[in-house]
């Protein structure tokens, strides 16, 4: 009664707020302003993110009273909150794959992804499992020749370890959808991967309970620029195609549904992740759900989460261990059986045991330290990510139920829908990056311009040319321009550089110095700067011992005529191949620099990757 008495007592000194009054506060400190350009954030799915969440805005949602592990599982799919720690293997060689993989399980893995495709029989698969403990490490196939065969190998192995069959969890990537979308050789008529698939599930079924034999890989979709719900929705087309395919067969929907496993990217946009892992539970439910499941677990969503690759970048690479840093978060509170975490250098190289070993401790933190794996759906109940969930659950089932109007998923990849929806979300996300409107730190914005990174490359595996469903990263376009610098000055040539005329106002002149050092940096440029305020004179003396091929004005728009007439004169009498550029966007006086001799303007609305391939070509680098 005390209690009452005072938790009463307490909230009565903070009286409720209403909605309509919050609103009027908002307007009035807006001062005219648009609510919706200035407060309304607008993702690259569509989605309008309002600047704040109420309890009333959770009335709409009727999945709230469930618990953990209850129908729609959007909390989870069980009771707990416990992840593997999965790590894959490049390795083919079964007797270096083995050694790898024990040495990793000792460090902390808890799964392991393997590439079968040089497994040939079944001492093949003896070597590659040699002293691992098979109901105690989760074990994932990534490639093979035969997924017939090296299932028959894996099963006899696991007799003649005399293994528990019941203790044994993985998966195998069978996903022949995604192969034919990547690779641009779909074939509608082509019934045999079905038939594989059928037959895979069947054995499956009867010999290993707690199996995956389809994998959904919406990671693909994810790397190949698509959106959180464009990646959302193919995956559950994809999914659906399967179970419509393989019940066609006469295969029952319990038999089919708990074998797949569905694998999604986390990318670094923090909520919206945890949301996508909350909405993606909630959709397969309903739709597995209408293919009349006898038992629960065939509504559950078995879900791998990998950190996204595109976001990752060559420049800068240790900023990617923050990256999947934050991505890993997501998945973790976004409940996922198991996560990989890529290392930072996979972008330019094999990944080193130092690096692997930095990305397997990122999961090893968040269990460990941070405690991550011992709360349930600790988002539960935030009036932000509830409604985020409910918002990126209708936008991806819109777009699944579009695919399915247009025949499914077969007939969508067929006819090329799929890939021209991620094309046209690609263009704007693109533009974003070249606009800087997206920022991908050290990349094209806040470059280090020390860095060189040509040497630090690597042949290594490239899914970038593969046929249809493009996979790539975000920050190549830079790099490519970055690293044609760097190649220029390693053929002998002089570096391009730029020297940041800095002069007049102190706040202005400052400010744009650091915008067009970011700017050109970003280019590989050499960015040189006058040394204090110094006057038009000792600029124009400091430009020209630089032997910069660009000098940029950094100053007012009001100092800008004067400035720009004299140093303009100076140095183009000195060199009339300099290129002189205005930091800034002087609408109303353009023309009249234009006419003393500059030549360029810099500003928040130009082009980054357009204008410093422009520079290149006039130098001669491209």
């Amino acid at each position: 009664m005390n209690d009452e008495l005072n938790e009463t007592a307490l909230f009565s000194e903070f009286p409720p707020v209403s909605t309509a009054e919050w609103e009027e506060k908002i307007a009035k400190d807006l001062k005219g302003a648009s609510y919706e350009q200035k407060l309304i954030w607008r993702t690259n799915d569509g989605l309008k993110i309002k600047p704040y969440y109420r309890a009333e805005d959770l009335e709409k949602l009727e999945y709230l009273n469930a618990s953990p592990g209850e129908f729609p599982y959007v909390r989870s799919i069980g009771k707990d909150n416990d992840w593997d720690i999965r790590q894959d293997i490049d390795e083919q060689n079964p007797a270096e794959a083995n050694k790898i993989a024990l040495d990793i399980i000792a460090k902390g893995a808890t799964a392991i992804g393997f590439d079968a495709t040089e497994i040939f029989c079944d001492d093949d698969v003896k070597i590659l499992l040699r002293g691992i403990d098979m109901s105690k490490v989760s074990l994932h196939f990534t490639a093979a020749r035969s997924w017939t065969n090296l299932y028959q190998f894996f099963l006899n192995e696991i007799h003649r370890q005399e293994t528990d069959v019941a203790a044994i969890r993985g998966s195998f990537n069978f996903d022949p959808l995604s192969y034919f979308m990547q690779y641009g050789k779909f074939n509608p008529e082509d019934d045999k991967k079905f038939n594989e698939a059928a037959e895979l599930i069947q054995n499956i079924c009867k010999d290993l309970p707690c199996f995956q034999a389809i994998t959904i890989n919406g990671r693909y979709f994810h790397n190949a620029g698509a959106n959180i719900t464009q990646e959302l929705a193919f995956s559950l087309a994809s999914a659906s195609e399967y179970l419509v395919q393989l019940t066609s067969k006469g295969i029952k929907t319990d038999d089919v549904a708990p074998r797949i496993q569905f694998v999604f990217a986390i990318g670094s946009d923090y909520f919206p992740e945890i949301a996508k892992l909350r909405a993606a539970r909630l959709l397969w439910a309903n739709i597995a759900g209408q293919f009349y499941p006898l038992r629960e677990a065939s509504m559950k969503m078995k879900i791998h989460a990998v950190t996204s690759m595109w976001n990752k970048s060559v420049y800068d690479p240790y900023v990617n261990m923050l990256r999947s840093t934050t991505e890993a978060m997501s998945a973790a509170i976004g409940s996922c059986n198991s996560i990989s975490v890529n290392p930072f250098d996979c972008t330019f190289k094999k990944p080193d045991a130092l690096s692997e070993r930095i990305a397997r401790n990122t999961q090893l933190i968040l269990k460990s330290e941070a405690y991550l794996d011992k709360v349930v759906d600790p988002s539960a109940g935030s009036y932000y990510i509830e409604n985020l969930t409910d918002q990126i659950a209708e936008a991806a089932w819109s777009i699944f139920l579009d695919i399915e109007e247009k025949g499914g998923f077969i007939e969508a990849a067929a006819t090329g829908v799929i890939k021209e929806a991620i094309e046209q979300v690609c263009q704007k996300r693109d533009m974003d990056i070249a606009m800087r409107k997206q920022v991908i730190l050290g990349t094209n914005q806040y470059p280090n311009q020390n860095e060189n990174m040509l040497g630090q490359i690597r042949p290594h595996a490239d899914p970038s040319h593969l046929g249809k469903l493009k996979q790539y990263r975000g920050a190549q376009a830079f790099e490519a321009l970055r690293l044609s610098t760097e190649a220029y000055e390693r053929d002998g040539f002089k570096r391009p550089s730029v020297f940041l005329f800095a002069y007049g106002n102190p706040v202005m002149r400052k400010a744009r110095a650091a915008f067009a050092a970011n700017f050109f940096a970003s280019g590989g440029f050499k960015i040189t700067e006058a040394h204090g305020n110094c006057s038009i004179e000792e600029g124009v003396i400091g430009a020209l011992q630089s032997k910069a091929e660009i000098v940029v004005l950094c100053s007012s728009d009001d100092e800008y005529p004067a400035l720009a007439a004299a140093v303009c004169l100076h140095l183009k009498a000195s060199d009339p191949g300099i290129r002189i550029v205005v930091a800034g966007n002087p609408v109303n006086i353009i023309d009249e620099l234009k006419k003393t001799g500059v030549d360029d303007f810099i500003h928040v609305r130009s082009n980054v990757l357009e204008t410093i391939a422009k520079y290149q070509h006039l130098l001669g680098i491209i």
